[in-house]
């Protein structure tokens, strides 16, 4: 079941980066931007480029990281003496603090290089914080079927509203002929435009077959975050936050219950690591998280009773909850929800059981046939611990108040779920009957 949480969490990032990627425009979707008037793109013919553009791309929530990632880039760009910075959008919001994202808004609104900013491809998004970096950029497009808005602020008239492209055009949000299908046509369409005393020529007109066409003039540099930036990105998304959190819990339960090597403690570890990260950046409620934390206890407590009991019902409904209430502002997917709340009391009533079963038992015996096996404490048992039966390791606890050192023999007195009753090889029970 791990494993099945881990796959869904992957599957999750994968489909997230496999988008970004299937989104990013390329230099060569660049240079096979149509005209104006969007006819079909074709093949330009050779042109001698006249400079550069730096364009970066900005999806699912902005956060910290990807607001120095933007600082940066405006920095990069008159530094490497760009002709205009290119922010692409598809967030539909951010969890940065409002100091933040002025700061970001006013350098980017003052940049000595242009910056623009295109929402796209079709069904992206720039909502909330995403939407104030949108309009801070001294060039605005969208695509068809996008949307911006829920603005911060109430003087906007975007204030808690969200419009698509032909709305945002007519109440001059957009420039309508930065309202463009695809990235190369965006960039194509902004040659000529004036933007504090700069004048951007980023194509130039050929004629192909007797008919005027706007080749681009310019070479694209893209900049991506950095490896370590992207993996926090990731841990900073909700769903990834919360599936980090519920696998580092049951990969440190499962490394307790079956006497594992240290691994997936480890690995547990380092998944609340990542989750610490992404919970310290988003919004949560902390009653919450402690009741996520007090449901994984309370699935522990009746696997080590060896049954199903209260404590596995309070277990799944404060999961349940603390899932549904984790976050102020910001939702954990449907899948992700799903994973978690139903996946998690399936781990721990069917999959770890099983797994313990596995790992203390023999397959060539019964466990009633150990009632009256002799064994040997492989650790201190008081009242429970670790002993060694018929050469396999099981959990144990004395049937009476009198503790067993490390090393001394026992005998099985009964079973009791998943525990062995174990006494004294001399002193116990059976001795006194004789």
């Amino acid at each position: 079941m791990v494993v099945a949480l881990t796959a869904a969490l992957c599957g999750l990032s994968a489909l997230t980066a496999t988008a970004a990627t299937a989104a990013a425009p390329s230099a060569a979707t660049l240079a096979a931007a149509g005209s104006a008037s969007g006819t079909p793109p074709t093949v330009p013919t050779p042109t001698t480029l006249t400079g550069h553009i730096i364009v970066v791309q900005i999806s699912s929530l902005m956060d910290p990281i990807q607001v120095e990632f933007l600082r940066h880039a405006v920095v990069s760009a008159d530094q490497s003496a760009a002709l205009a910075l290119v922010i692409q959008f598809d967030s539909g919001g951010g969890i940065v603090s409002e100091s933040a994202l002025d700061n970001l808004a006013t350098t980017i609104s003052r940049s000595p290089v242009p910056v623009a900013v295109w929402v796209g491809p079709n069904g992206s998004r720039a909502l909330g914080q995403a939407y104030v970096v949108f309009r801070a950029a001294a060039l605005r497009g969208m695509a068809p079927g996008t949307r911006v808005g829920d603005a911060l602020s109430p003087t906007d008239p975007l204030y808690r509203r969200v419009v698509d492209d032909s709305v945002a055009a007519n109440l001059g949000i957009t420039t309508p002929q930065l309202d463009q299908a695809t990235f190369g046509d965006f960039v194509v369409n902004m040659d000529g435009m004036r933007v504090d005393g700069h004048v951007l020529h980023t194509a130039k007109v050929v004629h192909v077959n007797g008919e005027p066409r706007r080749q681009p003039t310019v070479s694209v540099q893209f900049q991506k975050l950095s490896l370590i930036e992207q993996l926090l990105h990731t841990a900073a998304s909700p769903s990834v936050a919360y599936l980090m959190l519920l696998i580092g819990l049951l990969l440190i339960a499962m490394d307790f219950f079956t006497g594992g090597v240290g691994l997936g403690v480890g690995c547990g570890c380092g998944a609340l690591m990542l989750a610490a990260y992404g919970l310290g950046t988003l919004p949560i409620r902390v009653w919450a998280l402690v009741l996520i934390g007090v449901g994984v206890f309370g699935f522990c407590v009746d696997l080590q009773a060896g049954v199903p009991r209260v404590w596995t019902g309070v277990g799944a409904i404060f999961v349940m909850v603390g899932s549904l209430f984790l976050y102020r502002g910001v939702s954990i997917s449907l899948l992700g929800l799903a994973v978690g709340v139903l996946g998690t009391p399936l781990f721990m009533v069917a999959g770890l059981p099983v797994m313990i079963r596995s790992r203390f038992s023999t397959p060539t015996i019964g466990r009633q046939s150990l009632v009256g096996e002799m064994g040997v404490a492989l650790g201190p048992v008081e009242p429970e611990g670790t002993v060694e039966v018929r050469g396999a390791p099981w959990r144990a606890r004395t049937n009476r108040a009198t503790p067993i050192a490390v090393g001394d023999r026992i005998r099985v007195v009964s079973i009791d779920g998943l525990l062995l009753e174990v006494e004294p090889e001399t002193g116990g029970a059976r001795d006194a009957h004789h």
